[in-house]
């Protein structure tokens, strides 16, 4: 939710025609993230849940490759690059580790083949 937080807060200064370009795509891929780790604990399945932590290592690159193109546009300092960089990558190593562990759970619940 921090990372969400920081992406709208740098998209502000962002020029207003790409309101609807990569302002928006930024600000998605950072709001996918939270919102399909979130779907999948409710839905109360394992293998669903590590399905939308895929997803959301999926949104997660999304937001790196959005950044760095951002960043090549001059739409974000350097100070702001690398804010967001160190952020993305602490929730990308959540994220993996989350996915990891529900694989291997999910690898634990099934039954060996005889």
């Amino acid at each position: 939710m921090d990372l969400v937080e920081q992406c709208y807060k740098v998209t502000r200064s962002f020029p207003a025609d790409e309101r609807f370009g990569l302002t928006s795509q930024l600000r998605r891929a950072a709001c996918s993230i939270p919102s399909n780790v979130a779907e999948g604990h409710c839905r109360r399945s394992t293998a669903v849940y590590a399905n939308h932590v895929s997803i959301a290592l999926g949104s997660h690159g999304e937001l790196e490759t959005s950044l760095d193109i951002a960043c090549r546009l001059g739409m974000l300092s350097k100070a702001e690059k690398l804010a967001l960089d160190l952020a993305t990558a602490s929730v990308g190593r959540l994220l993996s580790g989350l996915h990891r562990s529900l694989e291997n759970k999910i690898a634990r619940s099934i039954p060996p083949r005889r």
